[in-house]
């Protein structure tokens, strides 16, 4: 528990430098080389046959990887074990990250800089953002910051809590495996439908429980609590996605707007059923409110990580 809390501390002050080699970044490449491979295919059979042999190719070489390095680190010393340790765990998480994209875009909409806030904003969704106002690029950034909320840091610390860096880093390479190939546009609607599916498995308990935090944090903020816990049961089950709706609801309702819309993703329309209520207008100031939320959430979910470890140890030592 004390390793996760320093893993915690360490990704809050040191985020994502980008000159350092990145686990996630290698899972990236991977599987970038591997879809060049096995989606080249024109029969849709085939493509999901494929998808599913790099989606279990990525995950298991991922956790044999993770393993094998614990492993030999735990027979040089315990301290490079204990470093090698905390280094994969931080690596899975994205609590700074997440807040430094989202302060870049809010830095870019102050100056009015509509253009540059949309490249910054294309760095964390994956929507069109060439034609997005002010107001869309404001509440897509919300939902971005609350969608990211789980999949980014409630996520990694659940699955860290559950079985360390090595199960962290196994979710890692879902998530990644979904952001990369799991769209469903022609090229990857079904070569990438497996990881589409095992994303929303592997994201299906911490988009829960980002979903109860979420309002507690409210209430810690000084927000409404009632109303982000009231919508998130309304409208957790509005879009298409199972897992997005549970922290986007209970986001819109603590800050008090509302969320969704029609958006076009690589060319293709979709419509987001609207989530939430319209009880505030939408100004730049809800992207640090929104970013304030998500660390209070991130903190409670080390807190509920560590009493429900507490827990577990105490009933099954006794």
């Amino acid at each position: 528990m004390e390793l996760i809390l320093i893993s915690y501390i360490a990704d809050f002050i040191f985020g994502d430098p980008q000159w350092f080699v990145h686990p996630v970044r290698l899972i990236g490449k991977f599987i970038s080389f591997l879809e060049r491979i096995f989606n080249s295919y024109k029969n849709k059979i085939l493509k999901r046959i494929y998808g599913i042999f790099t989606v279990f190719l990525v995950v298991s070489i991922t956790f044999l990887c993770a393993d094998l390095i614990i492993k030999i680190a735990t027979k040089l010393h315990p301290i490079i074990k204990t470093l090698v340790w905390i280094f994969l765990a931080y690596t899975t998480l994205a609590i700074r990250d997440l807040a430094k994209h989202a302060k870049a875009v809010k830095k870019m909409l102050v100056i009015n800089n509509i253009e540059e806030a949309r490249k910054k904003l294309s760095l964390i969704v994956g929507r069109d953002t060439e034609h997005f106002g002010k107001e869309e690029i404001i509440r897509v950034t919300v939902e971005a910051i609350a969608e990211s909320t789980t999949d980014g840091i409630v996520s990694p610390l659940f699955y860290l809590f559950l079985g360390g860096p090595v199960l962290a880093l196994c979710f890692k390479a879902i998530s990644t495996l979904d952001s990369m190939i799991g769209h469903k546009d022609e090229r990857y609607l079904h070569f990438g439908w497996f990881a589409a599916k095992l994303d929303t498995v592997a994201n299906f308990i911490p988009a829960r429980i980002t979903g109860l935090l979420i309002p507690m944090s409210a209430l810690l903020c000084g927000k409404d609590f009632e109303e982000s816990f009231r919508i998130m049961l309304r409208d957790k089950r509005k879009q298409d996605s199972i897992n997005s709706a549970v922290s986007e609801s209970a986001m819109a309702g603590a800050l008090g707007i509302r969320l969704g819309g029609v958006y076009s993703y690589f060319g293709r329309v979709i419509v987001h059923p609207y989530i939430g209520s319209e009880r505030r207008p939408i100004s730049i100031s809800l992207i640090d409110e929104a970013i304030t939320l998500s660390i209070v959430t991130s903190f409670l979910m080390l807190l509920v990580g560590v009493l429900f470890k507490k827990i577990f140890n105490y009933f099954f030592c006794l």
